[in-house]
C-alpha cells in the first residue's frame, strides 16, 4: 500500500529544504518525525506536516480497499522537493551609494510517497534466507566495463614476423634429464676437489 501527499507553496528555497529531505528519505516514518520534530531548520515545520498528510492518506486508502495497514510500519520510499514560483515576492534592499539590490524570496513544493511494503534491505534478507548462496562478485566485476572481462593470455611473439628463425620449446623430459646432469657433474667437481687436497 502506498500514498502520497505534497506541499506547495512552502516559503523558503528548495535548496535549503532538499538540506531537510535527505535526512528522512528512506527512514520509518516514526524515526523520520523525531527527526523533524529535533531538527532547527525552518523547511522541518513544513515537511512535518506533509509527512503526517501522507500517513493519513495510507490510512485512509487502507480503509477504502479494507487492508489493514499498521502506521509504524510505513516508510518514506520517495521524497523529493521541487522549486516554486519567485516571480511575485522579489523585494528591493538597499545597497551602497544609493543603490538598490533585489532580494528574491522563494517558494518550494514538496512530495512525500509513503509505503508499507518492505524495504530493499528486508527483502533481500528475507530471500537469502530462502534461497541457496551464491559467491559475491568481486570488485571489478560490479564496476563492469573493461574491467570486469577477463585478461586475454599472453602469446609469445612470432619470430617469423621478425625475419629469424622460430625456436623449438625442449620437452620437460629434456629438461629434467639436463638438471640430473648438472647435478651429477657437480658432485663429481666435489669429488674431485677433495682427492686433489689429499
Amino acid at each position: 500500500m502506498e500514498a502520497r501527499a505534497s506541499a506547495k507553496y512552502l516559503r523558503g528555497s528548495a535548496q535549503k529544504a532538499r538540506l531537510v529531505i535527505d535526512m528522512i528519505r528512506g527512514k520509518n516514518v516514526n524515526q523520520a518525525l523525531a527527526i523533524l520534530r529535533f531538527s532547527n531548520k525552518r523547511a522541518a515545520l513544513g515537511i512535518e506536516k506533509c509527512v503526517k498528510s501522507a500517513i493519513a492518506n495510507a490510512n485512509e486508502a487502507a480503509e477504502k480497499a479494507n487492508i489493514a495497514v499498521d502506521p509504524d510500519e510505513l516508510w518514506l520510499k520517495a521524497a523529493f522537493v521541487d522549486r516554486g514560483p519567485t516571480k511575485n515576492r522579489s523585494r528591493m534592499r538597499p545597497a551602497p551609494q544609493g543603490r538598490a539590490f533585489r532580494e528574491r524570496r522563494h517558494f518550494c513544493h514538496i512530495t512525500v510517497l509513503v509505503s508499507s511494503d518492505k524495504q530493499d534491505g528486508e527483502a533481500k534478507a528475507a530471500g537469502k534466507l530462502g534461497t541457496a548462496t551464491t559467491p559475491a562478485a568481486s570488485k571489478r566485476a560490479k564496476r563492469g566495463g573493461a574491467a570486469a572481462a577477463p585478461r586475454a593470455k599472453r602469446v609469445a611473439p612470432k619470430a617469423e614476423a621478425a625475419g629469424g628463425e622460430k625456436k623449438v620449446a625442449a620437452p620437460k623430459e629434456a629438461k629434467a634429464g639436463k638438471t640430473a646432469a648438472k647435478s651429477s657433474k657437480t658432485a663429481d667437481s666435489k669429488k674431485t676437489e677433495e682427492n686433489s687436497e689429499e
